[in-house]
């Protein structure tokens, strides 16, 4: 049997027709070594197949149909984040390798090859009304839109620290800064409980990481629990005395925007996440002139094209559905799909299994009652999509199982 998402696309490929005239953003090989379009879409038809689309990508609809990819929002910390991970993983992709330096991120390979989603979301900073300690800042992020059900491998709160604009850049100190968790006691009184905490200097210029997993877990457990955080500064050799965040030139949220701050979350997809809802529309049948896939697939046997089982095109152009508002990248990709017969002599090859060879010789003795073996893929292989949730947030998501590598008689 095909794999779910594959069969998905090919319902989209196989049960929608033409009408009027808007592009379908699929892409397929049409018999003569030539990549062409599909074939046009009515606006309804295309609704159906977003939808489809939409599906798959795990979102139940598509962020406010409003231009969100600007230059503006890219160059934004949180964005560019992102964008250099994307990037990493690209490279992955095409060397087999990942990068041995990943500028600017301070985050393992290990954490980039296990997480299945990164979300970032943007500070909120505000002062806290009954907290003693007002020299600090207060943080605050939305996290309302994380999916129920996805393990948090990790989360941190990532600052930067600009000595150009340090007030004390000639200082010999060491600074601590420190992140607390905004919580109420049984009274209704807000209070600050420690998380953790990294030392610096007046002098040094990058980022710095905090570790707010535990407040994050709490925060989608306990979505009313969410105050923030407050982030305090003080000099080693005077805990005691606190000073602003931007007096050692920690950036806040009215600063250069590619320096603002922001946290970031990895995420491991659990298996219930994983059950998406029925596309609607998928699959139904209409009448129309079009060339249906048999008379394709009759195309490609007159034009001497082979008709056994191998991998063909089907590139799917997130451009062409008009996503590029929101998707940042990639502009589309190559899914592929499997066709052709499994006819006997099953040849090296198809890449078929011991069973559909036993499968084939038997249905040479009975074809009535035993079928030939399914042309469908034997190896499949993840895409990364990066895009906007809406103007303020963005995820790095991996779907598996998008592409087909290879395949065979099954």
């Amino acid at each position: 049997m095909c794999n779910r998402i594959i069969c998905v696309f090919l319902l989209i490929f196989c049960g929608i027709y033409t009408v009027y005239g808007i592009k379908s953003g699929l892409y397929i090989d049409n018999g003569y070594d030539q990549t062409v379009i599909h074939h046009e879409l009515s606006y309804t038809e295309k609704q159906e197949m977003e939808t489809g689309l939409l599906n798959i990508l795990g979102l139940p609809n598509r962020p406010p149909k409003k231009p969100i990819v600007n230059a503006t929002n890219l160059r934004r910390s949180s964005t560019k984040f992102l964008l250099e991970i994307y990037k990493s993983l690209m490279e992955k992709e095409n060397t087999g390798r990942m990068p041995r330096d990943l500028p600017d991120m301070n985050i393992s390979q290990q954490e980039l090859n296990i997480a299945d989603a990164i979300m970032t979301f943007e500070s909120h900073d505000n002062q806290i009304s009954g907290v003693r300690h007002e020299r600090g800042k207060r943080l605050w992020f939305d996290v309302s839109e994380i999916p129920a059900g996805e393990t948090i491998m990790s989360a941190e709160i990532r600052l930067y620290q600009d000595m150009e604009y340090s007030k004390l850049k000639h200082s010999t100190k060491t600074y601590t800064v420190t992140v607390y968790e905004v919580v109420t006691t049984l009274k209704g009184e807000p209070e600050l409980e420690y998380i953790t905490a990294v030392n610096t200097s007046a002098t040094y210029e990058g980022w710095l990481e905090l570790n707010v997993t535990r407040s994050l877990n709490t925060w989608v457990a306990f979505p009313h629990s969410n105050l923030g955080i407050y982030l305090s500064v003080h000099s080693v050799d005077k805990p005691g005395h606190e000073i602003k965040p931007d007096d050692i030139g920690i950036v806040n949220t009215k600063g250069d925007p590619d320096k603002q701050p922001f946290m970031v979350a990895f995420f491991k997809a659990s298996p219930n996440s994983m059950k998406k809802r029925k596309p609607r529309g998928i699959g139904r049948k209409r009448k129309s002139n079009y060339n249906s896939p048999r008379k394709y697939r009759d195309t490609m046997i007159e034009s001497g094209q082979s008709r056994n089982c191998q991998i063909q095109t089907l590139f799917v152009s997130f451009q062409d559905l008009q996503w590029q508002d929101w998707i940042i990248a990639p502009t589309g990709f190559e899914a592929f799909y499997c066709t052709g017969e499994c006819s006997f002599p099953l040849n090296a090859h198809m890449n078929a299994t011991n069973h559909a060879i036993v499968q084939t010789l038997v249905h040479l003795m009975n074809p009535t009652n035993v079928p030939k073996p399914c042309c469908a893929p034997t190896k499949l292989s993840a895409i990364s999509v990066l895009y906007f949730r809406d103007e303020n947030e963005v995820t790095l998501k991996k779907y598996k199982n998008m592409v087909v590598k290879s395949c065979g008689c099954h």
